[in-house]
Formats: structure tokens, sequence, C-alpha cells
């Protein structure tokens, strides 16, 4: 129940921050609408939740990591606008509420994920964000390489090609590793850059963290999608299978899903010098996002 109050907070205070800076620095043009209606129009917040944990783990500044935080989850509000498309997955809904492209139209739309896209790397190219401009360029090159052909705009990609084709387990693994994971290592690694206490040891069970809680949360969103409701979900169900989209249950039934998330928390956590312990923030987090519900 403490973890839980703990994690709402961060979430409260992480929002309270989004709010302040897109208000700061918006203009009074109908692309910044878009822009402030595609970040603060709800969301879970998980990828900036694991960000800021593990930098108050590393004792690193709030003003630093904030902004590290605030990059991460512009580049993930970016994917999801583009993501709704009439041209990717022609969604009506997000979170309960018209897609961006229904709000303002395709044309602000695109803009908009176009924008948050490069505001992502305008916070990390600050100085703000840290001081040493060679900690800042790692940030900015490793976020490129995550979320470009070989991350996530490359894991959309796939998701987008392998639409009513014959794909192997194998090519469904990659495109989730792609999509989703990508950016979830990425959480995990920036904070490690971003301090002063990165060790190959650590490096290397922080990027399978990422990695493994990525897979996970793309698993159980393909499982979501086959078994979730309109209602809880806040958008449409049951996209993959209408559509005939690369899906884990084309090779898994929902019984196989779960143990296959179980075991990949387990490698995560495991005999790992960071996040064996049960009471551990992060090895709770990985278990528990495999009975999410939304």
């Amino acid at each position: 129940m403490k973890i839980n109050l703990k994690l709402k907070k961060t979430i409260t205070d992480f929002n309270i921050y989004t709010k302040k800076y897109i208000s700061s620095n918006r203009d009074k043009t109908i692309l910044w609408d878009a822009i402030n209606y595609g970040v603060v129009n709800g969301g879970k917040r998980i990828r900036p939740l694991l960000i800021i944990e593990l930098s108050k783990l590393l004792k690193i500044k709030k003003s630093n990591y904030m902004r590290l935080a605030l990059a991460t989850e512009f580049i993930h509000a970016y994917s999801l606008i583009h993501d709704d498309l009439p041209g990717m997955d022609n969604d009506d809904l997000r979170r309960g509420k018209p897609t961006t492209h229904k709000k303002f139209g395709e044309a602000v739309a695109i803009l908009a994920g176009n924008s948050l896209l490069t505001l992502a790397f305008e916070l990390l190219a600050d100085a703000r964000t840290h001081a040493n401009p060679r900690v800042r360029i790692n940030l900015i090159d490793n976020l490129a390489k995550m979320s470009g052909s070989n991350g996530l705009a490359g894991g959309q990609s796939l998701d987008l090609f392998y639409e009513k084709k014959l794909v192997t387990e194998k090519d469904i693994f990659k495109m989730h590793n792609l999509k989703t994971a990508k950016l979830f290592e990425f959480c995990m690694l920036a904070p490690l850059i971003l301090s002063d206490k990165n060790t190959p040891l650590k490096e290397k069970e922080y990027r399978k963290y990422g990695k493994n809680f990525g897979l996970i949360f793309q698993a159980t969103d393909d499982l979501l999608d086959y078994e979730g409701t309109k209602s809880i979900m806040g958008k449409n169900t049951q996209k993959d299978s209408k559509k005939n989209k690369g899906s884990i249950l084309k090779y898994k039934n929902s019984k196989e899903v779960k143990l296959y998330c179980k075991k990949l928390a387990a490698s995560a956590t495991i005999k790992t010098s960071s996040f064996s312990e049960p009471e551990n923030i992060f090895n709770i987090l990985i278990h528990n996002i495999i009975e999410r519900i939304k």
C-alpha cells in the first residue's frame, strides 16, 4: 500500500511538472493545443516513473532527472499520436477520448507528433539537463538510436508490415523488442548516464531489466487487446485480430503469455545485484505489470 501511494505521488508530481513546462513554453496556436492534448491527455506514465525512481536511487538531482523523464514521455506521446493516424492504426479513441487527429485533424496531429519528437532532443541538449556536454551527447545518441529506425520507429514499421502476413514467433519478439522494449531500456540506461555510478555490471542489469520490462508490457498489451473491453481500456479492442496483425497470441494462449512474462520478470530480477530483493520497487513493478488490466 505504501508503495502504491509512493508511485501515485511520483506520477502526480510528474504530471504537475509536465503541465508547468508546457504552459510556460506554449504559444497560442492550434499546434501547441494539439501538443498539449497529446501529452496531458491521461497516460500511465510508466516510462517517467522508471526514470524518476531509478534517478532517486542513484541520487541524481531532481532538476536533471525530471527533464530526462519529460523528454522520454515526449517520445512516447509522439509515437502514440502517429500510431493512431489513419495511415497507421487508424484509431478514434485514446484513453477514453478522441485521438489527436480526430480532435485537431490529421495534418496538425502529424506536426504535433513531429514537434514532440524534436522537443525531446531540445530538452536533452539543454545544459539544465546536465552541465557536461558529453553526458548530454550520450543521452541524445542513445535516445536517437532507441527511438529511430533501429528502435521504436523500426518496430512500428514491422507492426504495419506484419499485417496479414505469415510471421514467425521470432518475428513477433523482434517487433516487441524494437517497438516497446527499446524505449524502456533507455529509461533504465539514461539515469545511469546522468549519474557517476555507472559500472559494466549495473549497465548490463539495468539494460536487461528495461528490455524485459518492455517485452512484458507489450505481451500484456497484446493480451489486453484480445481480452480487454473498450470501457476499461479507454480505446477500441480486438484490433489485432480484426486486422490480422502480428500478435504474440498467434503463438501463445493467455496462460502461456502469463508464464512467458513471469519468466522474463524472474530473469530480470533473480540473482541481480540491483533488483533481487522482493521489497525492491523495481522487483515489485515488473511483476505487477503482468497482472495489469489496462
